[in-house]
């Protein structure tokens, strides 16, 4: 059956490769994604399949929700994504089903996906767009990009626009405060973090905060509770999980002179705000920063 679906696809593609060298440059969309490929389509997509959730949230912001016929699982905001089919999850997709959705585009976080898989599907010449923001003024630019790739640029230009805001009022209001060393928890079994290269790392940055790992050589590091001591942050914070009913932050309160647990500053944000590299991260950066601000209040004179 996959084999049937993907010769009809290689046909489809074929003609429509052939109609993009027929058609005047100025007809064909081409736009670059975060992994610097240029992505061309002959016409608006409309038929989108995401296979992030936080890429879901920035096709409906940018006025693409009647565009999306698939997605993975997790995609659950806003709440209509609930009801869009779904093609896989994190670690892989069903490709027969995929297929059958006959996508004329796929959004792809580069971090959560098969990497075979994904090539399997470029190989059928179906157009991947890469989403992977490193920064939180790349939200409103991806927002734009693909309202450009699915039509849907004026939707696609205010949704970004209020998103620009947000941010803006936030670099204003935190540019000068003073620094807060932070520790961001991944996870706590094993004890990941994240480096500077993180768009939660600049999140931080942006909230007048220091990311103590910011320098380690990987995205996302395994390191110990020694390394996490070592350093003792001032404020420790997690984004917490709906399958965990206790914050995994809650294992700092056995080093009662950490300056983070002495100062009462454990810290856990919605997950689906931070973690999520989607329009809300910007909300989840607003209560990071005001966190960061609680921090501050609870110095001593003079720190």
């Amino acid at each position: 059956m996959i084999g049937k679906l993907c010769r009809k696809y290689m046909v489809r593609m074929a003609l429509i490769a052939l109609a993009v060298q027929a058609m005047p440059a100025q007809a064909v969309i081409s736009i670059h994604d975060d992994a610097g490929d240029l992505v061309t389509l002959a016409q608006p997509a409309r038929r989108v399949i995401s296979l992030s959730p936080h890429v879901t949230e920035m096709l409906f912001a940018a006025g693409g929700a009647a565009r999306i016929v698939g997605t993975v699982n997790y995609s659950d905001y806003p709440p209509e994504a609930k009801t869009i089919p779904r093609v896989g999850d994190n670690r892989a997709v069903d490709v027969e089903r995929l297929l059958s959705l006959k996508p004329d585009l796929l959004v792809v976080w580069r971090h959560n996906a098969s990497s075979r898989q994904m090539e399997q599907l470029r190989r059928l010449g179906i157009p991947l767009f890469y989403s992977e923001p490193h920064k939180l003024d790349d939200i409103p630019r991806s927002v734009v990009r693909l309202g450009q790739l699915m039509g849907t640029e004026q939707q696609a230009q205010q949704s970004a626009g209020a998103l620009q805001r947000q941010l803006d009022g936030l670099v204003s209001r935190y540019r000068n405060r003073p620094l807060v060393r932070v520790f961001y928890q991944v996870w706590d079994k094993p004890l990941y973090t994240l480096n500077e290269k993180h768009i939660i790392s600049d999140a931080i940055r942006i909230c007048g905060g220091e990311n103590i790992f910011a320098a380690l050589p990987m995205a996302a590091p395994s390191i110990t509770q020694e390394a996490v001591l070592k350093e003792n942050p001032e404020v420790i914070v997690s984004g917490d999980r709906n399958d965990q009913p206790v914050s995994g932050i809650e294992i700092w309160k056995q080093y009662p002179s950490m300056l983070a647990v002495k100062r009462g500053n454990l810290f856990a944000i919605d997950g689906n705000l931070i973690n999520r590299s989607g329009p809300r991260i910007i909300e989840g950066a607003t209560e990071l920063c005001a966190r960061l601000e609680q921090a501050r209040s609870r110095r001593g004179a003079g720190q």
